[in-house]
């Protein structure tokens, strides 16, 4: 666990007047953990695209969904969940320790308002293990040094990333990010993944619309540009899907089911990357 930054700093870094995106994403999902520039971006966003809020509750159900998937049926102990996000209902942890009470779990954020909700997050238990990492996708080598701290690195590792590489531009070169953060965990892990994409035109107004008032920017990606974070990994059936229809058997989800607006999958490592499998990606031609 890091040392807590100071409190000027964390005030510093707040930075209540602009929204940011977990704090907004907080507010789509019906949380509390928000302040006003957050709550109005959030109903701009539900008035180009309404929605949104439905297609941010489809991802968390994902989610559930793969973490359940990994714990139950992979028999994965350990998990790496980057982008965490504001504490909510059903977060890895408890997801995956209601299966394996032995799992152990490393959150990863850098909004300040994360880290103050990090006692949440850190509540394990008795033979499992959280931890809670201060820092940026962007950082792969600190985050994984971090990591270690918890989880052990001869073992397999479930990798998440939901939602998150979308806030990086394609300069930032997202795709080489993952790919670092891959060949660090050993044979038998596992990456699970979502984010939006490109295909709607309400969405891409309420993006937009986000972009231009945010302190961070979000970055919608073609389907195929999406599926590519899998190259080199064996995907888990039935492949990269819109999000509701990635093993809808084990959701619980009581909503509307709205496809067309994310893709997720789950991809597993069994050694050196080479090329994704086209068959899995026929639907996105």
């Amino acid at each position: 666990m890091t040392t807590p930054a100071p409190r000027d700093d964390l005030a510093a870094r707040l930075r209540t007047d602009r929204p940011h995106s977990a704090r907004v994403w907080n507010y789509l999902l019906g949380g509390k953990d928000h302040y006003p520039p957050d709550a109005a971006v959030g109903e701009q966003i539900l008035t180009a695209f309404p929605d949104f809020a439905a297609v941010a509750r489809l991802q968390r159900h994902f989610l559930a969904r793969a973490v359940r998937h990994l714990a139950g049926e992979v028999g994965i102990r350990q998990f790496l969940d980057i982008g965490t996000g504001l504490p909510t209902a059903d977060n890895t942890h408890e997801l995956a320790q209601r299966v394996a009470p032995e799992s152990r779990v490393v959150y990863v954020d850098n909004d300040p308002l994360v880290l103050v909700h990090a006692r949440a997050l850190l509540t394990s238990t008795p033979e499992g293990a959280c931890a809670y990492v201060d820092s940026d996708v962007r950082d792969p080598a600190r985050i994984l040094a971090e990591a270690r701290r918890t989880l052990d690195f001869d073992q397999p590792v479930a990798l998440t990333l939901l939602g998150i590489l979308g806030q990086l531009p394609d300069d930032e070169n997202p795709v080489a990010l993952v790919t670092e953060l891959l060949a660090a965990l050993p044979s038998g892990s596992y990456l699970a993944l979502s984010d939006g994409t490109d295909t709607s035109e309400a969405l891409n107004t309420a993006v937009a619309a986000y972009n231009s008032q945010s302190a961070h920017t979000y970055h919608l990606r073609a389907p195929a540009d999406i599926a590519a974070f899998f190259e080199g990994l064996e995907l888990v059936e039935p492949g990269v899907v819109p999000t509701p229809d990635w093993r809808p058997e084990l959701s619980t989800y009581p909503g509307p089911v709205i496809r067309g607006h994310a893709v997720c999958g789950v991809g597993g490592a069994e050694g050196v990357r080479g090329r994704c499998p086209t068959a899995v990606l026929g639907w996105l031609e």
